[in-house]
């Protein structure tokens, strides 16, 4: 090649492949400025305000602001690395192009190691695969109670990868997002309560309902419990009777995680109320008037 065609050649080239980067840089820009506009479009329809009846729908349902930001957030970076990674291949191989670089050998060789590297991380790249989806399905986030199946516990942390569980002993669980065949959220939509009330079987049953009854009520009336219930208790009746005692049952759909407190709190108020209204407690045995056995 004489002088002038070289000074030609670097006339040309080199200024395509500026142009290239540049566009490239240009692009990418771009891209991830309408990823950016997006999730913070989302982001804020998201914190629109709500209504108290939207607020509690939306919690029984597992929404959360702050977990719905995150989840975008995610997804945001996740789109972003993706477009950065896609540019800069579409950049590279056109530099190389340019440079008179041959890419059928290049991209055969990477055609052959892809399929190698791909048999070889099967495992890995179905771990990140499952994780992709379980952010952007929102199974569950860190700080919810789930079964996986292998280990049921508090989230911990969420990765593309793996994912952190610690169970009610303290023990941290690793498990694979390839792994998890199933998930049991236990900490999103509604919980079920279920408050049992033994009485003496000689007592007077419809008293005693009329009384679980109007504490329910007054339980769902009270504004440091009414947030956590999705519907009023509900009063079932006589749920068992064995030997001298005879239990009532009362039903309360609640916001998942509150079930607990809520089942103590309302035992307490509906024991306190039978005792006040002179409902019998269990008996150790039946009356003599009901025939027991010697």
């Amino acid at each position: 090649m004489s002088r002038a065609e070289t000074w030609e050649w670097f006339q040309g080239v080199p200024i395509r492949i500026l142009a290239t980067i540049l566009l490239a840089v240009a692009l990418r820009w771009l891209l991830h400025r309408v990823i950016r506009r997006a999730v913070d479009l989302a982001i804020s329809r998201g914190d629109a305000d709500r209504n108290r009846a939207e607020r509690v729908l939306a919690h029984a349902t597992g929404w959360s602001r702050e977990r719905h930001r995150q989840r975008l957030a995610t997804l945001g970076t996740l789109l972003r690395s993706t477009v950065t990674l896609v540019v800069s291949l579409i950049a590279g191989l056109t530099v190389m192009s340019l440079l008179d670089i041959p890419l059928a050998p290049l991209l055969a060789s990477a055609g052959v190691g892809g399929v190698a590297l791909g048999f070889g991380a099967q495992s890995l790249v179905k771990d990140f695969l499952s994780g992709i989806f379980m952010i952007m399905e929102d199974q569950y986030g860190v700080g919810d109670v789930i079964d996986t199946g292998e280990a049921i516990g508090t989230v911990v942390d969420v990765t593309l990868r793996v994912t952190t569980v610690r169970d009610a002993n303290g023990v941290t669980w690793y498990v694979r997002n390839g792994e998890i065949l199933r998930i049991g959220n236990k900490s999103q939509g509604w919980a079920t309560a279920y408050v049992d009330l033994p009485i003496a079987y000689d007592a007077d049953v419809d008293d005693a309902l009329r009384v679980l009854a109007e504490s329910a009520t007054a339980f769902a009336a009270d504004p440091q419990w009414s947030a956590q219930l999705v519907e009023p208790p509900q009063v079932l009746g006589v749920e068992s009777i064995l030997g001298a005692t005879l239990t009532l049952r009362i039903l309360v759909k609640c916001t998942a995680g509150a079930e607990f407190d809520i089942q103590r709190e309302l035992r307490r108020r509906a024991k306190d109320a039978l005792d006040l209204a002179g409902i019998p407690g269990p008996r150790l045995a039946f009356p003599p008037d009901q025939g027991a056995t010697p």
